[in-house]
């Protein structure tokens, strides 16, 4: 499994999603996975990569959270849980995209 994390310099939400993701791969049986890091640092980088937000998490180069409605750009990425927002996926949502992801490959 291939998994990147893409994000804007500064982003204070990288830190928690790292630590989340390596909590997520560890519930699925894949605790041993590299998680690469990727700084997007231009406009034509994003639109280059369709980056639509920081932190972007993406399992063989899918997207995990993809929208449609997502706007390309250097920005934060808010994610939302129920009636919650965050700047970082939950714990219960990696590990429920990672799950589907490894089931349909």
């Amino acid at each position: 499994m291939d998994v990147e994390v893409r994000y804007i310099q500064g982003c204070p939400s990288v830190t928690v999603t790292r630590e989340r993701l390596a909590l997520a791969l560890d519930a699925v049986g894949h605790p041993d996975t590299d998680v690469r890091l990727r700084l997007v640092r231009s406009v034509e980088e994003a639109q280059e990569l369709g980056f639509v937000g920081s932190p972007t998490v993406l399992v063989d180069g899918t997207d995990l959270f993809a929208t449609t409605e997502a706007a390309i750009g250097l920005s934060c990425r808010l994610y939302r849980d129920g009636a919650a927002v965050s700047g970082s996926p939950s714990v219960e949502q990696l590990t429920d995209a990672l799950a589907e992801r490894l089931r349909t490959g």
